[in-house]
C-alpha cells in the first residue's frame, strides 16, 4: 500500500507523462531554424562531436582561466561556429539531411580559414592597421560572404538580406537623397572595416556571444539534464495546480521558471508546452487557448531574471553597466508581464468555470527530495549579487551542474536501490561522462543561432558607426512623431501639442518598428538593430538610456507572439493542434496588458530601481500598475466577478488608462472606477447565486 505522499508524487509524474497525441515534435522543433540541423552518425557524427565538444571546452577553459585578447577570443569562437554551421545546416531544402556535402565542406573550410587568418596573423595585422594588403582585403570579402551565408542557413534569409541592405547603404551613400546621403565607401574599405576592426563582424554582439551567452546556453543544457526543468514544472503544479484554471497557471509559472535558465521563447514553448498544453486540453481548455497560454508565458522567459536572453548581456555591454543592474531593472517589468498573462488566464478560467487538478505534488516534498537541483541556480544568483562577473557566474554555474548531475547519477540514484558494487559505480561514472559529453556537444550546437545572428548583425552595427545612421534614424523618428502631433493640432487638437504626447508617439512608432522587425529575425538581432537606430530617438526626448534599451528589448521579445510571423505561437499551435494565426491572436490578447508594461517604465523609471526612490512611492506605482493591469485584462476578457455589460467594460478600459497614467488624481479616479465595477458585479453575482438557491429550494 502506497503512502499518501507516494501517491501524490506518482500522480505528478503521471500528469507530466501526458504527451500530445499525433503530434510530430520534430516537425514543431523544425519551426525554429536554429534547432533544425542535421543529425549525423558514424564518422561524420564523430567529427561534429569532436568540434562541438572542443568548442565547449575552449569556452570553459578561457572563462575559468582567463579570456584571450578580444580579437583572438572572438575569431576562434567564430571559427568553431563556422565549421559546425556549414556541416550541420543544409544549404537548401534539396540538400541531404543525413550527411554533409563537398560544398558544405568548402564553405566550412573558408569560414574557418578567414577566422584563423586573424589568429595566425594577429601581430602583423596590428602593425599594418589601416593599411591592409591585397590578401587582407580578399579575406575580408570572403569573411563577409561566409557570415551572410551562415546567417542564412541558421536564422533564415531575412537577417542576411537586412545586412546586405546596410552594406549597400554604406556603399551607395553618395547617391542617396535627403538626409540619408553620406560620403559613401568603397567595397575594400567596407570589407576592411567589417573584418579587420572590432566595429563590424567582431563587434560587441559577437563578443558577448563568444563569452557570456555561450556559457549560459551551456548552463541551460546542463541544468535541464539534471532534471531542473522537470522540477520547475512540478513546483508549478504544487503551487497552482489546484486553483481555478490550474493547468494554465501551471503553464505560466513553469514557463516563467524555465525562462530563468532558458532565453529562447520557442525552445521554452516546446519544452514546457509538450506537457502543459495536452494537460490543459484534457482539462477542457480549447486547443487555441492552450497553445496561446504557453506561447505567451514562454515568450516572457527572455525578460525573466536571472538568466535573460542574449540581448540582455549585449545591452549591458552597449550601456557600459553591470549585468546585475539589468537584472534589477528587469525584475518588476518581468513580474508585471507574468501578472498580466496570469490575470488573463485566471479570468478566462473563471469565466468558463474551468477547475483545477484534484491531486498535485507537495511543494515541501519536492524541495526536500529534489531541491538540491536548484543549487547551481543559487550559485549564479549569489555570484551576480556579490559583484562577480557574468562570466564567472556562468562558469561556476556550469561546473556545479556537472557536479550535481554526478551526485544525481552516483549517489541519489543508487541510494534508491539496494546498493551497488565497484563495477556498477564504474558503469555509472561512464554513463555520467557520456551524458556530460552530450551536453557539451548540445551546448555548442545550441549557441550557433546566437553566434550567427551576432556575426551577421555586425554589418548593421558597423554601418551605423561608419555612417552615423543611428543618429539619422533617431532624427527621423522624432520628426515623424512631431508631424503627427502637428497634424492633430491642425484639426483642433492643439491641447495634445505637448512633450508628453510627442514622446508617446515616438514610443509608439518605435514599438511598431520593433514588432515588424522582430517578426522576421531573432530577438537578439532585433534588439541590436533597434538599439543602434531607435533607442537614440527615445534618449533624444529625455528617456533614460536604460529605459530606452529596455523598451526596445521588451517589444523585440513580444514580437514572437504577434502574427503573421509569431514563432512562439506557431510552436504552441503545433503542439495544441490549433490554427497558428488565431493562436497568435489569442496569445496577443493574453499578453495585451503586458504590452503596456514598457510604457509604464518609460513614464515611471522608478520601476527599474536604478536610482534611490522612496519605498512608498515605489509601492504606490506597483499597486496602481497591478490594478491597471487587472482593469485592462478584465475589460479585454469581458469578465471580472461575472460577465461585464457594455457600460462596465467601458469603465474598465477607462479605469485602466487612468491607473496607468502618471499622477495621483488619475490613479484615484481609475481605482474608484475599478472599485465601482467590482462592487456592482459582486452584488449582481450574489443576487444570481441567491436566485439559483431559491429555485433549487
Amino acid at each position: 500500500m502506497k503512502s499518501k505522499d507516494e501517491v501524490q508524487e506518482f500522480n505528478s509524474q503521471d500528469l507530466m507523462s501526458i504527451e500530445a497525441e499525433n503530434v510530430d515534435m520534430e516537425a514543431i522543433k523544425a519551426m525554429d531554424n536554429e534547432s533544425n540541423y542535421r543529425k549525423l552518425k558514424g564518422k561524420a557524427g564523430m567529427l561534429i562531436t569532436a568540434i562541438a565538444v572542443s568548442m565547449s571546452l575552449f569556452q570553459l577553459y578561457t572563462s575559468g582561466f582567463g579570456l584571450l585578447q578580444a580579437r583572438l577570443q572572438r575569431s576562434i569562437h567564430l571559427a568553431f561556429a563556422m565549421a559546425l554551421i556549414f556541416l550541420l545546416f543544409p544549404g537548401s531544402k534539396k540538400s541531404p539531411k543525413g550527411k554533409f556535402t563537398a560544398i558544405d565542406m568548402i564553405w566550412a573550410a573558408v569560414g574557418v580559414t578567414v577566422n584563423m587568418y586573424i589568429v595566425i596573423n594577429f601581430q602583423a595585422l596590428a602593425y599594418r592597421a589601416g593599411n591592409p594588403n591585397g590578401l587582407d582585403i580578399i579575406m575580408a570579402i570572403l569573411a563577409v560572404i561566409t557570415v551572410l551565408e551562415a546567417g542564412r542557413r541558421v536564422v533564415g534569409i531575412d537577417l542576411p538580406i537586412l545586412g546586405m541592405i546596410f552594406i549597400a547603404y554604406a556603399f551607395f551613400g553618395r547617391y542617396l537623397p535627403w538626409i540619408f546621403a553620406h560620403r559613401g565607401y568603397s567595397i575594400s574599405r567596407i570589407s576592411e572595416y567589417m573584418y579587420l576592426t572590432l566595429e563590424g563582424i567582431y563587434s560587441t554582439p559577437l563578443s558577448v556571444a563568444a563569452t557570456y551567452v555561450f556559457l549560459f546556453v551551456l548552463f541551460g543544457v546542463l541544468a535541464s539534464k539534471t532534471g531542473l526543468g522537470q522540477l520547475f514544472i512540478d513546483i508549478a503544479l504544487a503551487i497552482a495546480g489546484k486553483t481555478t484554471g490550474g493547468p494554465a497557471k501551471v503553464s505560466v509559472i513553469s514557463s516563467g521558471l524555465m525562462g530563468s535558465i532558458n532565453g529562447s521563447s520557442i525552445a521554452n514553448t516546446v519544452t514546457t508546452g509538450a506537457f502543459t498544453i495536452p494537460l490543459m486540453k484534457n482539462m477542457g481548455y480549447k486547443a487555441r487557448f492552450a497553445g496561446a497560454v504557453e506561447a505567451a508565458a514562454s515568450t516572457g522567459g527572455q525578460i525573466m531574471p536571472p538568466i535573460m536572453g542574449a540581448a540582455a548581456f549585449i545591452m549591458s555591454e552597449f550601456l557600459g553597466i553591470p549585468y546585475t543592474k539589468i537584472i534589477v531593472a528587469a525584475v518588476i517589468p518581468a513580474a508585471l508581464y507574468y501578472l498580466a498573462v496570469g490575470t488573463m488566464v485566471h479570468l478566462e478560467a473563471a469565466k468558463n468555470d474551468l477547475k483545477g487538478l484534484e491531486r498535485v505534488p507537495h511543494l515541501f516534498n519536492l524541495l526536500k527530495t529534489r531541491g538540491y537541483l536548484l543549487i547551481p541556480l543559487f550559485i549564479i544568483i549569489w555570484q551576480l549579487v556579490n559583484g562577480y562577473t557574468p562570466l564567472s557566474a556562468g562558469f561556476y554555474g556550469s561546473l556545479s551542474s556537472i557536479v550535481i548531475y554526478l551526485i544525481e547519477k552516483v549517489i541519489v540514484d543508487k541510494s534508491r536501490s539496494n546498493g551497488y558494487d565497484g563495477s556498477e559505480f564504474a558503469g555509472t561514472c561512464k554513463a555520467w561522462g557520456k551524458d556530460i559529453l552530450e551536453c557539451l556537444e548540445e551546448g555548442a550546437k545550441a549557441s550557433l543561432g546566437v553566434t550567427a545572428s551576432c556575426a551577421a548583425v555586425g554589418f548593421i552595427v558597423g554601418t551605423c558607426t561608419l555612417t552615423g545612421l543611428g543618429l539619422t534614424f533617431a532624427g527621423m523618428t522624432v520628426n515623424l512623431a512631431g508631424n503627427v502631433v502637428a497634424a492633430l493640432s491642425a484639426i483642433g487638437l492643439g491641447f495634445m501639442d505637448t512633450p508628453g504626447v510627442l514622446l508617446f508617439f515616438t514610443l509608439f512608432f518605435t514599438m511598431l518598428a520593433c514588432t515588424i522587425l522582430g517578426s522576421g529575425i531573432p530577438t537578439t538581432a532585433t534588439y541590436i538593430i533597434l538599439a543602434m537606430i531607435a533607442a537614440p530617438a527615445l534618449e533624444k526626448l529625455g528617456v533614460t538610456p536604460l529605459a530606452a534599451h529596455m523598451f526596445v528589448l521588451y517589444f523585440g521579445v513580444v514580437a514572437d507572439l504577434t502574427p503573421p510571423v509569431a514563432l512562439a505561437a506557431y510552436a504552441g499551435a503545433g503542439i495544441a493542434g490549433s490554427n497558428p494565426f488565431w493562436t497568435g491572436f489569442t496569445a496577443v490578447k493574453l499578453a495585451l496588458a503586458g504590452f503596456i508594461v514598457p510604457y509604464i517604465f518609460v513614464y515611471n523609471p522608478e520601476i527599474l530601481m536604478q536610482e534611490p526612490v522612496g519605498a512608498l512611492v515605489l509601492v504606490q506605482i506597483i499597486i496602481t500598475c497591478v490594478l491597471g493591469i487587472l482593469a485592462l485584462g478584465a475589460g479585454a476578457e469581458g469578465y471580472l466577478r461575472t460577465n461585464t455589460n457594455i457600460v462596465e467594460r467601458v469603465l474598465l478600459f477607462v479605469a485602466a488608462i487612468m491607473l496607468l497614467m502618471v499622477g495621483i488624481k488619475s490613479d484615484l479616479m481609475g481605482a474608484a472606477m475599478l472599485a465601482l465595477v467590482f462592487a456592482s458585479q459582486t452584488m449582481r453575482k450574489k443576487k444570481s447565486i441567491l436566485e439559483v438557491e431559491q429555485k433549487a429550494a
